[in-house]
């Protein structure tokens, strides 16, 4: 029998709050026999919510009331200071009191970060929290792992570092891959190219016998899966995965554009009905939400704010294998074990 998981979801939290994560709570709970979730917020709306799908008694759901909500749009220090009894600040305490093993929330990221760094802390020898998430490659059985994807704009190259350090963990340990590969993201292969926190950032992954630093990555080769693991600054990452999602949009409209273009074009999209399907089950950014945030004594996942229900059931997904791995007692260890030998 699989160990009992238990996790606290911010089920107000996102573009559309309980009309997602509780339906996602549900389909989690038929998968996995041994998952425990706690939802937290209105327990009046969650409770109208889970009657829609005749779980209000579900013997794994519990609901934990929180009175307040953290706007999308709200500052973080504002949310810290005075949202106290938010959905994800109280989600984020069960962490840290031990009752929930890890917190899924679709809220405010920078809310969601703050919150989590205040009320959990940080690992010693981590500086900052670093967000990461899977990029699917060519290869429809592997996936990337960039980080930082936009929790610190500014880093220094100690901080790339570290975020190398803690994506070979991550990655290890979920996806079972022996001395991962890691590649440093920059505007080109050569060793001129690049700022001085990026070429410093080189200098330090080359010397480090910690680390398989495979060099240089750019941002088309992210796809080519040359790396297992590409580090870059919050700034760069989280441009790099907007113009992913872009693109992606990008390309649909430009399909179907191109298929209502006459008789011939129409006729020839129901013929390519099914690989048009199976290319938007491929491309689908909900496939692969759920971002972890590195580098807390627990686990924090933060899901796209504009998820629907299946893409945020990802997100708990993600948050169960963290949970099974021990990811943020792995990682404090192998900080601490890189510190001694620094």
């Amino acid at each position: 029998m699989e160990k009992k998981v238990t996790i606290a979801i911010d089920a107000m939290g996102g573009d559309h709050g309980v009309v997602v994560t509780v339906p996602a709570a549900i389909s989690m709970l038929k998968k996995h026999s041994n998952l425990y979730l706690i939802l937290v917020g209105f327990d009046g709306s969650i409770k109208e919510q889970l009657k829609k799908y005749h779980s209000v008694d579900h013997p794994r759901i519990i609901i934990q009331h929180a009175s307040q909500i953290v706007a999308m749009d709200e500052l973080p220090t504002s949310a810290l200071r005075y949202k106290k009894d938010s959905s994800m600040r109280v989600a984020i305490n069960l962490v840290k009191d031990g009752i929930a093993e890890a917190c899924v929330s679709a809220g405010n990221t920078g809310a969601l970060m703050a919150t989590a760094k205040f009320v959990l802390k940080m690992l010693p020898g981590v500086d900052r929290p670093a967000l990461t998430a899977l990029i699917p490659t060519y290869d429809e059985k592997k996936s990337v792992r960039v980080l930082d994807l936009g929790a610190n704009v500014d880093c220094c190259s100690d901080h790339l570092y570290q975020f190398a350090v803690m994506g070979s963990v991550l990655v290890s340990a979920v996806e079972g891959i022996d001395n991962p590969k890691v590649g440093l993201l920059n505007i080109g292969g050569e060793d001129i190219k690049g700022n001085d926190q990026v070429k410093q950032g080189a200098k330090l992954l080359s010397a480090s016998k910690h680390i398989n630093y495979c060099g240089y990555v750019e941002a088309d080769n992210i796809f080519e899966g040359v790396a297992d693991v590409v580090v870059c600054d919050g700034f760069v990452g989280n441009v790099a995965l907007k113009a992913m999602e872009g693109i992606t949009k990008l390309f649909s409209f430009y399909m179907k554009k191109a298929f209502k273009r006459n008789l011939y074009t129409r006729f020839a999209k129901f013929i390519s009905i099914p690989a048009l399907l199976t290319l938007k089950k491929e491309l689908d950014p909900g496939k692969h939400n759920g971002a972890s945030f590195l580098g807390l004594q627990g686990i924090v996942i933060k899901s796209h704010g504009s998820a629907n229900s299946s893409a945020f059931a990802n997100a708990i997904k993600e948050a169960m294998l963290e949970v099974k791995n021990n990811v943020p007692q792995l990682i404090g260890s192998k900080v601490s074990k890189v510190l001694e030998e620094t």
